[in-house]
């Protein structure tokens, strides 16, 4: 791939955020934007120097200029659209949560790999400096015996919630929840550093019977157990710690960042950060940039076996927790 040409859909937060460091990177620009709204998409259009906007889903995948397309919709929306972009010939960069259930995502991964076309899951987590770090560093602790992660981030539309409303992210309809949005970042990590579990049981707080606001999700390892703790109705001090038989390693503001690493062990204490620039999308656009103009398949494609694993995990989990979204 010569150039990124980048079609959006969505005009959430998270796409100013990917938008921003597009801006900052080389190889990459916006090409054009769909919106089922035509004002937000010519403000978002406006603000990132694109031309185009579309407010039709056939034109936006028509339009041959575009070769990579961006979805940061809401999760029950991901399969469907991404099948789309695919179909349309188009590489797709989708925003995390890939998609509700594991046959939907191996689906898309044969579509993808037939089409000899990019997919990838948008989690900044493996794309930050700080996670190699991690993945060089753990060795040192010895056994791993203890994960035990936290993720909490109290959220505005929780009152909005609590006052009648169903906002989108706390709408099992849109397939949403504390542990398909906040909680995914906990699992992701896990899953990256030591592979599918052997069995993973969630204990949701469920609101009304609806969906679940916080919860903790235990998964098993041969050898070890993780805990992973997830709230958007509370908040608290964010970390994932590691612990071995010979020491220990702090993880500061938790799996959503990687802000710094900290290794623990009987006879040395080495903190380290390899991440001057504290916005983790930066790190993702720069990264995936390389990888696309590079051609490198084989990245990509190994990372969505990453990506089928904890679409697994969280299925099976959220499933027998009694948390059911369309098509289940």
């Amino acid at each position: 791939m010569k150039e990124i040409k980048l079609g959006t859909i969505g005009s959430g937060t998270i796409v100013n955020s990917i938008l921003d460091n597009v801006k900052l990177t080389d190889g990459i620009s916006l090409e054009a934007v769909y919106s089922r709204s035509e004002e937000k998409g010519r403000e978002l259009a406006a603000r990132y120097g694109a031309d185009k906007v579309y407010t039709d889903m056939e034109g936006f995948l028509s339009d041959e200029e575009i070769n990579v397309v961006y979805i940061a919709t809401p999760n029950i929306l991901h399969y469907e659209q991404t099948k789309k972009a695919l179909l349309a010939g188009k590489s797709v960069i989708c925003e995390k949560p890939f998609c509700t259930r594991a046959d939907l995502a191996r689906e898309l991964i044969s579509l993808a790999k037939e089409r000899r076309l990019f997919l990838v899951e948008a989690a900044p987590t493996s794309f930050l400096p700080n996670f190699e770090v991690l993945k060089r560093e753990l060795p040192k602790i010895g056994s791993i015996k203890l994960v035990l992660s936290n993720y909490s981030q109290y959220s505005s539309r929780y009152e909005r919630l609590l006052g009648g409303e169903v906002p989108n992210i706390f709408n099992p309809e849109f397939a949403g929840g504390s542990l398909m949005d906040i909680n995914f970042y906990n699992v992701y990590l896990n899953v990256a550093l030591f592979g599918k579990p052997v069995k993973a049981v969630y204990y949701p707080n469920i609101f009304k019977n609806l969906i679940d606001t916080s919860g903790i999700l235990i998964m098993q390892y041969d050898g070890f157990v993780s805990s992973c703790a997830g709230a958007k109705d509370t908040w608290g001090i964010n970390s994932f710690q590691i612990e071995g038989d010979g020491g220990y390693i702090y993880i500061r503001d938790g799996s959503n960042g990687i802000a710094e690493v900290e290794v623990v062990t009987k006879t040395s204490r080495e903190t380290f950060n390899l991440q001057d620039n504290p916005d983790r999308w930066f790190y993702e656009v720069r990264k995936l940039t390389r990888l696309l103009l590079n051609d490198d398949y084989h990245e990509i494609y190994r990372r969505l076996d990453i990506t089928l694993d904890v679409v697994e995990v969280m299925e099976n989990a959220r499933k027998e927790a009694g948390i059911l979204f369309p098509g289940d």
